[in-house]
């Protein structure tokens, strides 16, 4: 069963698998409750950050040393997501983007989210917050994708670069 609920949120009762839209999902067996949960991604912005000619990476202080990635997000309430990506940025490393273009939609599916990927490009001076440890400036050139989350939006772009 589906990860935080076992039991059903608005009368109490245990849960059950049931088909609803076509897949076994989590269902209150109750007549008269209905409750269904969905368990719907949850959209995330992705930055990839392209900065005095380097791309940034970002090592959040939740992560393992060596263990970088693209600058993530949630996406709010009443936001764009290039409205998001661009306060992501502007949040966690000080920057002001001046050009976002998406570079594609990835499901995350191992944390139950949707990865809204952007090209960023950004100016100012890095300040990170809270939320990261340090940056890494990497060489276009020795940019390499990795094969997980964001990795696969670096790959897309890494494509579309060498393509275009």
């Amino acid at each position: 069963m589906s990860g935080a609920y076992r039991f059903c949120p608005q009368c109490g009762s245990e849960l059950v698998l049931r088909d609803a839209g076509g897949l076994a999902r989590p269902t209150c067996p109750a007549e008269d409750c209905g409750f269904v949960l969905w368990d719907n991604p949850v959209p995330v912005v992705a930055a990839l950050v392209e900065y005095d000619g380097r791309v940034l990476l970002a090592r959040n202080v939740a992560w393992p040393e060596k263990s970088f990635g693209l600058v993530t997000g949630f996406l709010e309430r009443d936001e764009a997501p290039e409205q998001a990506v661009a306060r992501e940025v502007a949040e966690e490393l000080g920057l002001v983007a001046t050009a976002v273009t998406l570079i594609g939609l990835y499901p995350f599916t191992q944390k139950n989210q949707l990865l809204i990927a952007y090209h960023v490009a950004a100016e100012g001076r890095i300040v990170l917050n809270e939320e990261l440890a340090e940056v890494r400036l990497i060489e276009l050139e020795r940019l390499k994708a990795w094969d997980f989350g964001t990795g696969f939006a670096v790959r897309d772009w890494l494509l579309v670069r060498v393509a275009g």
